[in-house]
């Protein structure tokens, strides 16, 4: 059974130099228990897809067709109050840029615990307790000492985890991981990706993965959508689309890849 269902989404964006289209009717689907992958290129419409099924495209951007069906209902018809009942809690988001997501005014602590009672009020005392929990399952040591921590004092790994207990802590159905190791060195991506590998399996999550990096795709996903200038071009079980690639630009990726190697 699908938890999210995305058919023939379009977004375009009004510009004095005429109209763009940088998502032009894109279809996928997101099995139940599933993490599923989408590829491509930077600026080939891979976070606005994201920020999409979350309905963050802010003016001059703007949805203009298609449908986004989360448990069967459309995300794109849906009042405000749905929306925020939805955002944070049912599907949460971990960013690209930890250190932009987090405000640098307000402690992790504070901010978990915020995202936690915008969506179920609770005593202080059990909000804490809450999110000293998702700090001990993003394997953060020294929680407690994390917990008082503003993000400029964490580093780029501390934050990211904290990224992620803040995305757990509402239990969600749908996590949406938005190139969550782009900013890391080598050996803080390897231990963020086995944490999230950890999680997702423990929790039984449902995982939309955005990410450019084929090698993370293929540890990581079932199935791969390749997005190439708002369209997605091949999809399919992720072995078969990097053992057997049919379009051009899929080859053309994964060529690239062994270039480097």
């Amino acid at each position: 059974m699908d938890i999210l269902s995305v058919k023939d989404l379009r977004v375009q964006f009004d510009t004095p130099y005429g109209v763009v289209r940088p998502i032009d009717g894109i279809n996928f689907d997101i099995r139940k228990g599933e993490v599923f992958g989408l590829i491509g290129e930077s600026g080939c419409g891979k976070t606005l897809t994201a920020l999409s099924i979350l309905r963050l495209i802010s003016p001059p951007g703007k949805i203009t067709s298609g449908s986004i069906l989360f448990n069967g209902k459309d995300i794109l018809v849906m009042n405000e109050k749905s929306l925020r009942d939805i955002r944070g809690s049912k599907i949460s988001m971990v960013f690209q840029e930890p250190a932009s997501a987090f405000n640098p005014v307000f402690t992790i602590g504070y901010q978990i615990s915020e995202a936690i009672t915008a969506h179920n009020p609770m005593a202080a005392w059990k909000v804490k307790d809450i999110v000293m929990k998702f700090l001990r399952k993003a394997q953060i040591p020294d929680s407690h000492k994390v917990y008082a921590d503003y993000p400029h004092q964490l580093s780029g790994g501390m934050k990211q985890r904290a990224m992620i207990a803040m995305a757990l802590a509402n239990s969600p159905q749908l996590l949406i991981l938005d190139e969550p190791t782009t900013a890391l060195d080598v050996t803080t991506q390897a231990q963020i990706l086995e944490l999230l590998e950890e999680i997702i399996k423990r929790e039984n999550l449902s995982v939309l993965f955005i990410s450019h990096d084929f090698g993370i795709i293929a540890k990581m996903c079932d199935r791969v959508a390749v997005m190439n200038k708002g369209k997605i071009v091949e999809f399919g079980d992720t072995k078969m689309v990097i053992g057997r690639p049919k379009d051009p630009y899929t080859i053309a990726l994964l060529e690239s890849v062994k270039a480097l190697a």
